[in-house]
């Protein structure tokens, strides 16, 4: 029986991770308007799960963790790919940002001249046109951080830090959606039955750390992680019993909305 419970533990570790996202997806697929997410959300988690992998490398924790950042690094992906096909089947006449060289073949990109490598325009960092210049842009973090890691491989005090950026980076998970709702006076779009699986997640995740002596970093960051899901709920209450007025932003194009 202990056992048993064991194995569960560990394959609720695997996988609960991504079921907070199944409504989310959903519900994008369902109104093809991906508003209500923050696409920052799937850019916190990859590089969160990307340096905690290149951790495993240096300090070996148990496996279950390490096959949830790999499956929580494909569910992103895969909420980045709906994510970017809605948005752009919704926006029309608008100029196409990518993260590589524009294509010449592609007549809907026309970046300036001075721009003939990659477009590192903040303004439009995360909001790309096609999902292969996320891809890209996944790849080349992975192997510039890759290569570093094993740089320094042999440091304990960077091997130590680089644990503590990836869950610090995970634990912030939530606050790019925190923002997103303040901006909006609103969690309309937002999926509330994604924000109860990421606390019920997070707090099942926490106490499995502490229990199994996970290092310090993974325990400490996990309880910031549930006190931001927190926060979200407390939004969630106050928007809909005390509607907000809307703040006022200056316009953009349409391209520099978030998703």
């Amino acid at each position: 029986m202990r056992q048993l419970v064991s194995w569960g533990a560990a394959g609720a570790m695997v996988f609960g991770g991504v079921v907070p996202y199944i409504p989310q997806y959903r519900d994008i697929r369902r109104t093809q308007n991906a508003d209500g997410f923050s696409s920052y959300v799937c850019l916190v988690l990859l590089v969160a799960n990307i340096l905690r992998i290149l951790f495993w490398f240096g300090r070996r924790f148990e496996s279950p963790l390490l096959w949830q950042s790999i499956i929580m690094i494909i569910t992103m992906l895969l909420m980045l790919k709906l994510c970017t096909e809605v948005r752009v089947s919704n926006e029309l006449n608008v100029k196409r940002r990518s993260f590589a060289a524009a294509d010449s073949k592609d007549e809907e990109i026309k970046a300036p001249p001075k721009r003939s490598y990659l477009d590192f325009d903040l303004n439009y960092f995360w909001h790309w046109s096609k999902f292969t210049d996320y891809v890209q842009c996944v790849l080349t973090f992975t192997g510039v951080t890759g290569y570093i890691t094993y740089l320094w491989l042999d440091s304990s005090l960077f091997v130590e830090t680089l644990g503590f950026l990836a869950v610090f980076t995970e634990a912030m998970l939530g606050v790019p959606q925190l923002y997103r709702n303040y901006q909006n006076r609103s969690t309309e779009g937002m999926s509330i039955k994604m924000v109860l699986m990421w606390t019920s997640g997070d707090t099942f995740k926490t106490v499995y750390f502490i229990l199994n002596q996970a290092p310090f970093q993974f325990s400490i960051c996990g309880l910031l992680q549930v006190f931001v899901d927190i926060a979200i709920l407390l939004q969630v209450y106050l928007y809909s019993h005390y509607p907000q007025k809307p703040a006022s932003h200056t316009a953009h194009p349409a391209s520099t909305k978030a998703l």
